[in-house]
């Protein structure tokens, strides 16, 4: 393998590491791991869209969304599938598709609640940093169930 095969191969598995740590830290809770993976400052400005949410943009509004989630939710754990790494430059795309456990608390003591599972396709945007990759911006849209039902109508001549 040439130097600049082994360098693209080095970054792709910085990235994947990169993109790993992210979901860990929301699986712990960690918010100060979570913060640390994120574009620090203003200078390119970061941004994320959770399954159903606005658009969130700058580390305040999307580090607060993820204090959120993570304070409202006893138990989450993501196995991620169809993972991708595409690269130019300084900026690497992940695609992957979040397969999500969760639950909450229960309703009538400590005992955790029912668990729920959510398909998730996400885009993960990374930014080659001093510090190493840090995520720029996070896209999840889910995955709708098929219904299984045929479309009733008749194509058209």
């Amino acid at each position: 393998m040439n130097e600049e095969h082994a360098r693209a191969a080095a970054d792709i598995a910085e990235v994947e590491a990169a993109n790993t740590a992210f979901y860990e830290a929301v699986e712990r809770g960690d918010q100060a791991a979570l913060s640390g993976l994120w574009l620090p400052g203003e200078d390119l400005t970061v941004s994320c869209v959770h399954p159903g949410w606005p658009v969130l943009t700058g580390r305040g509004d999307v580090l607060r969304s993820y204090a959120l989630i993570m304070a409202n939710t006893e138990y989450i754990q993501f196995f991620l599938t169809d993972v991708n790494v595409a690269m130019t430059g300084d900026t690497a795309l992940v695609t992957c598709t979040e397969n999500i456990l969760s639950g909450g608390p229960a309703e009538d003591g400590d005992a955790l609640g029912p668990l729920v599972g959510q398909l998730v396709v996400a885009t993960n945007v990374f930014r080659r940093t001093p510090g190493g990759w840090k995520l720029w911006s996070h896209h999840g849209s889910p995955v709708l169930a098929e219904t299984g039902e045929e479309d009733d109508e008749e194509p058209s001549p």
